[in-house]
C-alpha cells in the first residue's frame, strides 16, 4: 500500500517536472486571447517592424485606416487632404493586398512591406478602392485588424457610374484603342443593362451589407461627396470631419486649401509647396441622353433608400 502511494506521489513529481520544462511561448504584442491568427500575425510584424527600425526611428507598420472605397468616388483627393496632417504617413500607390489573390498570398510580411515608412505617433493609412465591392476583402481586413478604422467616401450613384465610364473611356484613347458610347453598356435590348459592373459598384447597400457583417458602422466613416462635389469644392469642413474620426489632433487649416480657377477646384499647400490632383481627376462626362438619365436615377431610387435606412442618414442624390 505504502509503495503504491509513493509510486502515485513519484508520477505526479514527475508530471509537474515535465509541465515546467516546456518552455511557454510569449504572447505577440498586442495580441489578445481567441484573436484570430491573422491578427496575432500582424501583432508580430508590427513588433519585429519596430525593432527593425531605421536610425531616425522611423518603421513600416500596417495601416491602421483604409480608405476603402469608391471608385471614382474621390479616394485620392482624401488621401491627398490627409497627407497634409503630419502625423499621417500614407502608401503612395493602390496596394490591391485584399483583393488580388496574387498579393494576398504573399502574406502580411509583402503587404507590410507596401508601406511607408513612419514614426511611431504616425497613423499609416492606405487606400484601395476596389475593397469597398469586393466580397472576399471585410473578411480579410477583420482578420488582420477587427479594430481597424475604415474611410468611404460615396457620390450620386449615377454619377459615379458615368466617371467610371469616364476614366474607361479615356484610358483606351490614351492607349488609342476604340471604346463604345457609354449607351452602348448602359442599354441593352431597349432596357437598362443591370449587368454593366458600373451599376453594380453603385448599389452601396449590397457592399455595407457585407462590411456591416465584420465592422459596426461606427467604425466607418462616410465621407459624402453629393452634387456640388462639397469635399472638392469645399473640402476644410469635410477634412475636420475626418480628423476627429481618426482622433487625430486638428493640424489641418483652411489655409491648406486655395481654389484654383484654372481647373475648377481646390487645391493643396503644403509648407509653402503647391500641388493640385492629376489632369486625369475631374474630366467632364459624356453626353447622355436625358432620358437615360432619368432611367439611372429611377434605376437607384430603391437602392439609394435602402442605403439611407442602413446608415440612418440620407443624402442629396438623386
Amino acid at each position: 500500500m505504502v509503495s503504491s502511494t509513493a509510486a502515485l506521489l513519484l508520477g505526479a513529481v514527475l508530471l509537474v517536472a515535465e509541465l515546467q520544462l516546456v518552455p511557454s511561448r510569449p504572447a505577440a504584442p498586442g495580441a489578445e486571447p481567441g484573436q484570430p491568427e491573422l491578427a496575432r500575425r500582424a501583432a508580430t510584424l508590427q513588433g519585429e517592424g519596430r525593432e527593425g527600425a531605421a536610425p531616425n526611428g522611423s518603421a513600416q507598420q500596417l495601416p491602421q485606416t483604409i480608405i476603402i472605397g469608391v471608385r471614382k468616388g474621390g479616394t485620392r483627393a482624401l488621401l491627398e487632404m490627409l497627407s497634409l496632417h503630419p502625423d499621417v504617413a500614407a502608401a503612395e500607390n493602390e496596394v490591391h493586398f485584399f483583393d488580388w489573390e496574387e498579393h494576398y498570398s504573399q502574406g502580411l510580411g509583402w503587404y507590410l512591406g507596401q508601406m511607408p515608412f513612419s514614426s511611431p505617433h504616425q497613423l499609416t493609412v492606405e487606400k484601395t478602392p476596389a475593397y469597398f465591392t469586393s466580397p472576399k476583402v471585410p473578411e480579410r481586413v477583420h482578420s488582420m485588424n477587427p479594430g481597424i478604422r475604415l474611410l468611404l467616401i460615396l457620390r450620386d450613384p449615377s454619377e459615379r457610374v458615368l466617371s467610371d465610364y469616364t476614366q474607361v473611356f479615356y484610358n483606351h484613347v490614351q492607349k488609342h484603342k476604340p471604346y463604345p458610347s457609354i449607351e452602348e453598356f448602359l442599354v441593352r435590348d431597349g432596357r437598362l443593362n443591370v449587368g454593366y459592373k458600373a451599376l453594380n459598384r453603385s448599389l452601396y447597400h449590397v457592399h455595407l451589407q457585407n462590411w456591416l457583417r465584420y465592422f459596426p458602422l461606427r467604425r466607418i466613416h462616410i465621407v459624402d461627396r453629393p452634387p456640388g462635389d462639397r469635399l472638392i469644392r469645399d473640402p476644410f469642413p469635410e477634412i475636420q470631419q475626418v480628423e476627429r474620426f481618426l482622433e487625430l489632433s486638428p493640424q489641418i487649416n483652411a489655409s491648406n486649401f486655395y481654389f484654383n480657377k484654372t481647373k475648377g477646384f481646390y487645391c493643396l499647400r503644403d509648407g509653402g509647396r503647391d500641388r493640385c490632383l492629376h489632369e486625369s481627376k475631374g474630366r467632364a462626362h459624356p453626353q447622355v441622353d436625358p432620358r437615360l438619365l432619368n432611367k439611372l436615377h429611377e434605376y437607384f431610387h430603391e437602392p439609394n433608400k435602402k442605403f439611407f435606412e442602413l446608415v440612418g442618414r440620407t443624402f442629396d442624390w438623386h
